[in-house]
């Protein structure tokens, strides 16, 4: 070989040689290109905000509240879940006044109510639902729920019962309903729809009705199973068990039952809508309704009143009322109070000065801020400012909004105090004003009978019996007669014997 040929030969080895070598690298560089390629997308599942959302309280969403004496029903102070006294193994009645210590009834935590002026005495603890915060929940406080509220029991017959929601009942998913007082009415263990929907069919077959068994079904069930029962008859009979009964009763005994019958929303609705029609409106009725529903309630009267009527409530309100009572009303209507248990001295305080400044302290009253305070705290807290406006002052709250109001605002704003210092006692003041004198208000007697059975009748009776040194029963029996008054006294004596 020349020399020329060896050293060619050698060089063109060297430059093969490189070049191999720089393909290997770039071979060997791609996964790792790969692999940085997928870091970033690594680095995203394990960042970021965790997946789990805060648990507020015991119902999923924030503390609120509303009930009775306290918040909704009950209405103020977180009320415990627990059956009510004699439930023998019965399920926590559907919204105990929970979460909204303003709404009902029972028992549960929440302060007392002061032993404010007015006449009332002091109410039992009732308890506003969330204890917590401020903003009121529009899931809490709402009327008795349907099924899913009522956990099957054991023995529980499931015959004729369907799940699932519609009439203006909140579901599970709603929220809990308001905390309620001692009902009279409580769901019936055993219940079987299909052979209570039996009885009523045999109670209105051939001639006249048997009065005696309509009451003994439908005055000693729930609203729900009542619901449950009308769709039972329908399916066994291929008949509307309202229809069959408007055709069978009659008066004031076909009045109550019909107003049974509605879903809770509805029937509140209903009356609202009757208060306000025709020539003049019968302000109490819409003083009653707005003054002591809770907010989830207001906002399902509202529901049920735009599908019934095809009007909004608030725009009724406002043309059948005017003035500074037309404001409350509104007020009322947005069912923005807050529904918590939190209580603050110090501006407790200021807000009773800033009412004595409104009112005694100047020429004239300067009404919204009345309307501001009263419509918009918990109850628990306006129970400090009532306090803290007695120290200030040398009298009751009440003493004062007589004598700077009159009309339907005095009597809205009193209402609203009534409720709040001892709702058992306001609601057994408007059960004797239906009967006393001569003649009964009897659209009031069946709607106060009918709207408190499943939720605080029971505290309601013995308040009445403290407050008229006589028995609720004993004045219906003096003033009502018939099945009417059977019907009645079914509703406040309850199905506990």
């Amino acid at each position: 070989m020349s020399l020329r040929k060896f050293v060619m030969s050698g060089i063109q080895d060297v430059l093969d040689n490189k070049l191999g070598g720089l393909g290997g690298n770039n071979k060997q560089q791609q996964p790792s290109s790969q692999q940085s390629s997928q870091e970033p997308s690594n680095m995203n599942s394990g960042g970021g905000y965790p997946n789990q959302q805060p648990s507020y309280g015991g119902y999923g969403q924030p503390p609120q509240q509303p009930g009775y004496g306290n918040g909704s029903y009950d209405p103020y102070g977180q009320p415990q879940q627990q059956p009510y006294p004699g439930g023998g193994g019965q399920p926590p009645y559907p919204g105990s006044n929970s979460n909204q210590g303003g709404g009902g009834y029972p028992g549960q935590g929440g302060a007392p109510y002061p032993g404010g002026s007015g006449g009332y005495p002091q109410a039992p603890q009732y308890g506003f639902s969330g204890g917590q915060g401020s903003a009121p929940q529009p899931n809490q406080g709402g009327y008795p729920p349907q099924q899913q509220q009522y956990p099957p029991q054991q023995g529980y017959q499931q015959g004729g019962q369907q799940q699932g929601g519609g009439g203006f009942f909140p579901n599970q998913g709603y929220g809990q309903p308001v905390m309620i007082g001692t009902p009279s009415v409580f769901p019936v263990q055993g219940f079987n729809s299909n052979a209570d929907a039996e009885v009523l069919r045999k109670a209105m077959k051939g001639l006249g009705c048997n009065n005696s068994k309509v009451i003994s079904i439908l005055c000693q069930r729930t609203n729900w199973q009542r619901q449950e029962i009308s769709k039972a008859f329908k399916v066994m009979y291929g008949k509307d068990l309202i229809k069959e009964l408007k055709g069978e009763l009659h008066g004031d005994f076909e009045d109550l039952i019909l107003a049974l019958m509605d879903a809770p929303a509805i029937y509140d609705a209903k009356q609202l809508h009757r208060a306000m029609e025709g020539l003049g409106t019968k302000e109490s009725v819409l003083i009653e309704i707005m003054t002591s529903r809770t907010n989830a309630q207001i906002q399902q009267v509202r529901d049920a009143y735009k599908m019934l009527f095809k009007k909004d409530l608030e725009r009724d309100l406002i043309g059948e009322t005017s003035g500074h009572f037309k404001r409350l009303l509104v007020s009322l209507c947005a069912g923005g109070r807050d529904e918590s248990s939190q209580t603050d001295g110090l501006r407790a305080n200021q807000d009773a000065r800033r009412l004595l400044q409104a009112g005694e302290k100047r020429l004239g009253t300067d009404e919204s801020t009345f309307n501001a305070i009263l419509a918009s705290q918990n109850f628990s807290q306006l129970r400090l400012v009532f306090e803290e406006y007695q120290k200030a002052s040398n009298h009751s709250i009440e003493k004062a909004i007589e004598f700077e109001f009159s009309g339907d605002i005095r009597d809205g704003l009193l209402a609203v105090i009534a409720v709040i210092r001892n709702r058992p006692a306001y609601f057994a003041k408007l059960l004797h004003d239906s009967m006393k004198g001569l003649g009964t208000r009897d659209n009031d007697l069946i709607r106060l009978c009918v709207t408190r059975a499943e939720y605080d009748m029971g505290d309601i009776r013995n308040m009445f019996q403290s407050l008229y040194r006589t028995s609720l029963e004993n004045m219906i029996k003096g003033d009502c007669s018939g099945a009417y008054k059977e019907g009645l006294i079914a509703l406040v004596n309850g199905n506990r014997g």
